[in-house]
């Protein structure tokens, strides 16, 4: 054969070759997320992230040299619908799972992924219950229910803080929040009574009562939206004011729209806020608003972290390989639009955390975590009688 023959048969061998690769099959990412029900709304973000991000990832060159397609099914908002879907998808070919939008569909999901031996980036369980029983495969992603008081004792702390009315909901995210809060509390030295756990605002004077009479420093509440407005109202009506507020749904933009100034001084809890320079964010915003015509929210956020985090994975794995998956998994230390990914043995997030904000003069202002603080700092609850009119 000619040299030139040679020359030509190599190409041609090259040309196979990278028509071959050409022809892989996309790497099938699945997701189950509630697009009918109860839940749709909340977990619309969630599903619409996933998109941007296979698009993004797409535009990359894929994972691997291969093209990303992603699968999401819908469990009707019935988290027991979530582990047969998860069976479905990876009976269809499913090489890497985003968990579902919500504790309870993911302690189900999560249990499939188990039983079957493959890796699920847990995006929307924020529950301690997900991790109850010994988990291998199943790595969180998104802050868990218990960091939520972590931010909020440091700062009583640097307050000069020393006794802490630590409140919840009777739910089962606010009851995690405010036990987790209470036994970190009492860790560092803070005197602090037993969980008050109210089932609604009724009580509210009461608990206000409580609390002046016993004169605790500090007030920290865990509940909804409505929790946090209605308890600056009572406040500002029995004119009562603790050196230290904070309510978590305080950091809720809603928050300052339903209570005008009266939200000023109060500290709040924020998973998520699109002006954050947390790695790849400014990219996700425009790409989610280019996608979406609108910002991303805080379940968008969740699940664009969670995929990222897988992607991370693969990279570092080299490998669509489960086992591979899991043990990189255990070990990576990476950067989200949340914060960074970091887990203990047990597959439980160390790493990201929700921010604690402050509204001064309308505006939240993050103080913790300090890589997250601007220039704002800590100010006082003031007063009731002592407040002015902002300009």
């Amino acid at each position: 054969m000619s040299g030139f023959s040679y020359i030509a048969a190599a190409f041609a061998l090259a040309a196979a070759f990278a028509g071959a690769r050409a022809e892989e099959p996309p790497v099938i990412v699945g997701a189950v997320v509630s697009q009918t029900g109860s839940q749709a709304g909340l977990a619309e973000g969630y599903g619409k992230a996933l998109v941007v991000w296979q698009d993004q990832v797409n535009a990359a060159g894929g994972l691997l040299g291969r093209k990303v397609e992603l699968r999401v099914l819908d469990d009707h908002s019935e988290a027991a619908r979530a582990g047969p879907a998860y069976a479905e998808l990876i009976a269809g070919g499913a090489s890497l799972l985003v968990g579902p939008y919500g504790s309870a569909a993911t302690l189900v999901a999560g249990a499939e992924a188990e039983r079957v031996g493959y890796v699920m980036a847990n995006g929307g369980g924020a529950s301690a219950r997900v991790y109850k029983r010994p988990q291998r495969y199943v790595f969180q992603t998104v802050a868990p229910y218990a960091s939520y008081g972590e931010g909020v004792v440091e700062l009583a702390r640097q307050a000069g803080c020393r006794s802490l009315y630590i409140l919840a909901r009777n739910d089962v995210a606010a009851v995690e929040m405010g036990g987790a809060a209470r036994e970190r509390a009492l860790k560092v030295g803070f005197k602090v009574p037993e969980l008050e756990v109210y089932s609604g605002s009724d009580l509210l004077p009461q608990l206000i009562a409580k609390a002046r009479e016993a004169n605790f420093d500090a007030w920290i509440a865990f509940g909804e939206l409505r929790d946090a407005t209605d308890t600056v109202i009572a406040m500002k009506r029995a004119g009562y004011a603790p050196r230290f507020f904070f309510a978590s749904s305080a950091g809720d933009a809603r928050f300052v729209q339903k209570v005008g100034q009266d939200a000023e001084f109060a500290l709040g809890s924020l998973e998520y806020d699109p002006a954050w320079t947390t790695p790849y964010n400014a990219a996700f915003v425009a790409a989610y608003i280019a996608h979406w015509d609108r910002p991303p929210d805080e379940s968008a956020a969740q699940g664009y972290a969670a995929a990222t985090v897988l992607a991370r994975a693969v990279e570092q794995a080299g490998s669509f390989d489960q086992e591979k998956l899991r043990a990189a998994l255990a070990r990576l230390e990476t950067g989200t639009v949340l914060g960074t990914y970091r887990v203990a043995p047990t597959g439980e997030q160390i790493g990201i955390k929700p921010a604690v904000i402050q509204v001064l003069r309308g505006r939240a202002e993050v103080l913790w975590p300090p890589d997250l603080q601007g220039k704002a700092t800590l100010q006082p609850y003031v007063n009731w009688n002592e407040r002015t009119l902002l300009k």
